[in-house]
C-alpha cells in the first residue's frame, strides 16, 4: 500500500484563537502566548462531550445487539445515530442531511457508470465548502461535526463505488451469457450483497449513513459490512464484550502517557516566543519527538475507543475462517454454514490500527500499513487503484488524503512529504539492511527505526502547526535540518549505489576475461 497514513484529525493542532503579549518577532505570538480562557473552556467542554458520546455509544452496543429483527435494528441504530449527530452538531446537522439527500439521488438515479464519480465530486466539493464557511462570514461548525462530515464523505462515496462495482460485475456476467433470454439470470449468480446494492432505495442509504456505529469518528465500514451486521447472526455468537474489554484494557495506558508527556512537554510551548528565543537549536529539533509521541497516544486512545463502539455492537464480527481484512471485510465468503456456532470470530474488519506493529516495525513504509487501516483501505480501493494514470496515482492518493483531512497547509506538508522520504529509506534498506545478518542487521534496523520516527515526528510537526507561517518559522529555526539531511542522504546513497553497480560490472568483466583465458 503506497498511500500515506491518513491521520485522524481529532483536533490536536494548536489553538487558532489567541492573544499575544510582547513583541511580534515570530508569527507564534512574541515572547508570551496566552490562550483565551473562553477557548480553553470550549475545548474542555468539546472533549468532555466527545468522550461522553463515545462511552454512550460503547454502552449502547450491549442493548443494540439484543435486537434480532433487521428492521428494528435499523431503526434503533439510526435513531441513536441521529441523536448523536444532533447533540454534537445542532442545526449544522442540516449539512449532513443535505449531503445524504444529494448523494442518495446520485447513487440511485444517476447512471451507474458514472454515479461514483459524480458522488465523489459532490462530496469532496461540499467538504471543501463546509470547511470554508468561516471565510464566507458564517459560523464554523463544531470540531466534531467536521469529523462526522468526513466519515459521511467516505461512506457515501464508498457506497457509490460499491454500486458501480456491483453494476460492472453484473454487466460482465450479462455479457458472458448473451444467449440467455432471462434478464434476471445474471443477477442470480451474484452475491446477496451485490444484489442489494443494485436495489438500493433512499431509506437503505439513510440507515447506512446515520447508523450510530462509526458515525462520530469511524472506523469506515462498507455497506456490505453494515448489511452483514444487520442480517447475519454473528453479533450474537461472537464474544463482543470480551473483544471490547481487551481493547479497553490498554486505553488507560495510552491516555496516561498522553497526559504525562503533555504535562512535561506541552504542545503549545512550541508556539511560544521563549521556545524560539531562549532554547537551543538541538532542543527545538528534538522537541518534535515528544509532540509526535503525544499525538500518537491521543490517536491510539481515540481510535481504540472508536473500535470499541463497533465490537460492542457486533459490527465487523466474522468467523476467523473468512480471513477478514481491515476495511474490506471477509476475503472468503464461506461463513461456515450450519457449523458457524462452533467457530471462532474476530473483528479484523473494523480494526483500524495495530499499535504494537506501528511502534516496533523497523521502517516508515511498514508503519504506514498499520496506521488508520480502514481509511487506507478506502484510499487504496477508490483512489489509488481507480486512478487512470499509474504514474500519478500515488500523488493523486496523497492529494485526496490531504484534502480529506482539511484545508490547512500543514496537512499537505505532512502527508505529501512522505513520498520524499520513502525513496531514501528504500534505497538504504536495499544498500545496507537487505543482505545484512546477525548483530550488524540488528544495529542497522535500530538506526532505521530511529530514522522512521524522526521522519514521522519532523513531518508531523507541520500537521500540528497547520499554517504556512508557523510551519516555515519552525523549520527555519532548525535550518530545515530534516529536509537537508534527507537530500544529503539520498545523494550519498545514489553515489554508493552507482559505485557498487560499477564495481559489480568490473568484477563481471574480470570473471569473463579469466574464463576466456582458461
Amino acid at each position: 500500500l503506497t498511500c500515506a497514513p491518513a491521520i485522524d484529525p481529532i483536533f490536536f493542532h494548536f489553538p487558532p484563537s489567541t492573544k499575544k503579549l510582547g513583541s511580534d518577532r515570530n508569527p507564534c505570538g512574541g515572547r508570551k502566548l496566552v490562550v483565551e480562557q473562553r477557548y480553553i473552556g470550549y475545548r474542555m467542554k468539546d472533549d468532555i462531550i466527545y468522550l461522553v458520546l463515545l462511552a454512550s455509544c460503547i454502552g449502547f452496543g450491549q442493548f443494540y445487539r439484543k435486537f434480532t429483527d433487521p428492521e428494528q435494528k435499523k431503526l434503533i441504530g439510526t435513531g441513536f445515530g441521529l441523536l448523536v449527530v444532533l447533540s454534537v452538531s445542532g442545526f449544522h446537522m442540516l449539512h449532513m442531511l443535505f449531503c445524504y439527500l444529494v448523494s442518495a439521488l446520485l447513487i440511485i438515479y444517476a447512471s451507474r457508470k458514472i454515479c461514483h464519480l459524480a458522488c465523489f465530486g459532490f462530496m469532496f466539493g461540499y467538504l471543501f465548502f463546509f470547511r470554508s464557511l468561516s471565510l464566507l462570514g458564517y459560523d464554523s461548525p463544531p470540531g466534531h461535526t467536521n469529523m462526522i462530515q468526513m466519515i459521511l464523505t467516505l461512506k457515501l462515496v464508498g457506497l457509490a463505488f460499491e454500486v458501480n462495482n456491483a453494476y460492472t460485475k453484473g454487466q460482465t456476467i450479462d455479457e458472458s451469457k448473451k444467449g440467455s433470454t432471462e434478464t434476471d439470470k445474471p443477477l442470480a449468480v451474484m452475491s446477496d450483497s451485490d444484489r442489494a446494492l443494485l436495489k438500493l432505495d433512499m431509506l437503505d442509504i439513510f440507515h447506512y449513513s446515520f447508523n450510530y456505529v462509526g458515525v462520530l469518528t469511524g472506523p469506515y465500514i462498507t455497506f456490505k459490512t453494515y448489511r452483514d451486521a444487520i442480517y447475519l447472526p454473528f453479533s450474537g455468537k461472537a464474544d463482543c464484550v470480551g473483544a471490547t474489554v481487551e481493547k479497553l484494557k490498554v486505553i488507560p495506558l495510552y491516555a496516561g502517557l498522553f497526559l504525562l508527556v503533555s504535562y512535561i512537554w506541552p504542545l503549545g510551548y512550541a508556539t511560544s516566543g521563549e521556545f524560539y528565543e531562549d532554547r537551543s537549536f538541538f532542543y527545538r529539533l528534538m522537541y518534535v519527538w515528544p509532540t509526535f509521541f503525544i499525538f500518537r497516544m491521543r490517536i491510539y486512545t481515540g481510535i481504540l475507543l472508536s473500535e470499541c463502539v463497533c465490537t460492542m455492537a457486533g459490527v465487523g464480527a466474522y468467523p476467523k475462517l473468512c480471513a477478514s481484512k481491515p476495511g474490506h471485510g471477509p476475503s472468503k465468503e464461506d461463513y461456515g454454514g450450519d457449523e458457524s456456532t462452533a467457530l471462532e470470530y474476530d473483528f479484523e474488519t473494523v480494526r483500524n490500527i495495530d499499535v504494537i506493529n506501528t511502534e516496533r516495525c523497523w521502517t516508515f513504509r511498514e508503519a504506514m500499513k498499520y496506521w488508520n487501516m480502514c481509511v487506507q483501505y478506502w484510499m487504496a480501493m477508490y483512489v489509488y487503484k481507480r486512478f487512470p494514470s499509474k504514474k500519478y496515482r500515488t500523488l493523486a492518493t496523497l492529494a485526496v488524503s490531504a484534502i480529506w483531512h482539511g484545508v490547512y497547509a500543514g496537512y499537505y506538508f505532512c502527508i505529501c512529504g512522505a513520498p520524499f522520504y520513502l525513496p531514501i529509506e528504500d534505497l538504504y534498506v536495499k544498500l545496507f539492511i537487505k543482505d545484512a545478518t546477525g548483530q550488524k542487521r540488528t544495529v542497522l534496523n535500530v538506526l532505521c527505526w530511529i530514522s522512521k520516527f524522526f521522519a514521522f515526528s519532523y513531518l508531523g510537526i507541520a500537521f500540528l502547526l497547520l499554517t504556512v507561517d508557523k510551519i516555515w518559522y519552525y523549520y527555519s529555526s532548525v535550518y530545515h535540518f530534516g529536509y537537508v539531511l534527507w537530500i544529503v542522504l539520498y545523494g550519498v546513497g545514489v553515489v554508493i549505489a552507482k559505485q557498487r553497480k560499477a564495481k559489480a560490472k568490473q568484477e563481471a568483466k574480470a570473471q569473463q576475461a579469466t574464463g576466456k583465458q582458461d
